[in-house]
């Protein structure tokens, strides 16, 4: 047996669920039974719980990554910068022109460079878990 509601909606709201029935070729009141039934159930918001907890997994997992990614990135950049510092002596006025000439074809060649690393996939974090899990298994192969 069913009991009769009788509720006013919103025009927008109402427009919305008769666009939605006309569409899926169903009565109204079915369109409303059913997103009661389903708005109600105690179980779909353990279900809503259950898949945003599975989301929010994923996002902080690649947000972990991505925070590792850069304090790699950050690191090799810094010590790039004082090794470079540490190592490179001022020229003298003369030799100036040159440099800059030699260090813009030096930059193209870098950019170049990163382009074809970027466009094959390769990153650094992969390539120094690479060189530290095979110093790790030559350091294994060493010691035993």
């Amino acid at each position: 047996m069913r009991t009769k509601h009788t509720f006013r909606l919103p025009p927008d709201l109402a427009s919305q669920l008769a666009d939605y029935a006309g569409r899926k070729r169903v009565p109204q009141a079915l369109v409303v039974e059913t997103a009661l039934t389903s708005y109600l159930s105690p179980d779909n918001a353990e279900r809503m719980e259950a898949a945003l907890g599975r989301r929010l997994d994923r996002l902080t997992r690649q947000v972990e990554r991505l925070e590792r990614h850069v304090t790699i990135a950050n690191e090799a950049l810094a010590l790039f910068v004082r090794f470079w510092l540490t190592v490179t002596s001022p020229l003298p006025d003369t030799a100036q022109t040159a440099a800059q000439a030699k260090g813009r074809e030096r930059y193209e060649g870098f950019v170049e460079a990163l382009g074809r690393r970027l466009a094959k996939g390769q990153t650094l974090a992969a390539e120094i878990s690479q060189d530290v899990e095979a110093k790790d298994a030559k350091s294994d192969e060493l010691s035993g």
